[in-house]
């Protein structure tokens, strides 16, 4: 019976720490450190001089035209893509939901592109030409998070033409 006993104040003492755990209260938020901007409040912007639903971008932090780091969303519409561009500074990507179809080159061609699936990641090297966005046949808009050191000095390859194709 002693060692029922015994186990059983064994069994309290160390179930003590995790309910004074329950009683414990966390700091509350502050809206002044940890910033939140939930998915209905994001800015969205359609880009001047682009057809209508071709391409929209949301920008999140910093300015692709001014010193320091910015990150921002881009959401590729299906049936359209970038011309073959290059930039200043390398652009980190991530495929946040639907599928991206990129290709480097200034020769474009989307018939070679690559199809990048949501969860990928993907690394714009600097000074090196590429266009992406969302062949015809896609089912889906496309939305990448990008994020880079600006200012990114985009290029067009043939800057005679439009930034945009329509497939």
């Amino acid at each position: 019976m002693t060692d029922i006993l015994a186990d059983r104040r064994h069994l309290l003492l160390a179930a003590l720490p995790l309910a004074m755990l329950g009683s414990a209260r966390a700091t509350p938020l502050n809206p002044a450190e940890t910033i939140i901007t939930l998915p209905e409040q994001i800015p969205w912007q359609a880009r001047p001089g682009w057809p209508a639903n071709s391409v929209i971008s949301a920008p999140l932090f910093g300015h692709r035209d001014q010193p320091g780091l910015y990150y921002e969303l881009i959401k590729w519409y299906p049936g359209y893509m970038s011309a073959p561009h290059t930039y200043l500074t390398d652009r980190l990507c991530v495929v946040v939901s639907g599928t991206w179809w990129v290709n480097s080159g200034a020769d474009f061609d989307p018939a070679r592109c690559r199809k990048v699936p949501a969860g990928s990641f993907v690394h714009r090297v600097a000074g090196t030409p590429h266009y992406d966005g969302v062949i015809a046949s896609g089912t889906e808009p496309v939305v990448i998070a990008i994020c880079g050191m600006a200012p990114v000095h985009m290029a067009y390859v043939e800057a005679h033409k439009p930034g945009w194709r329509k497939l």
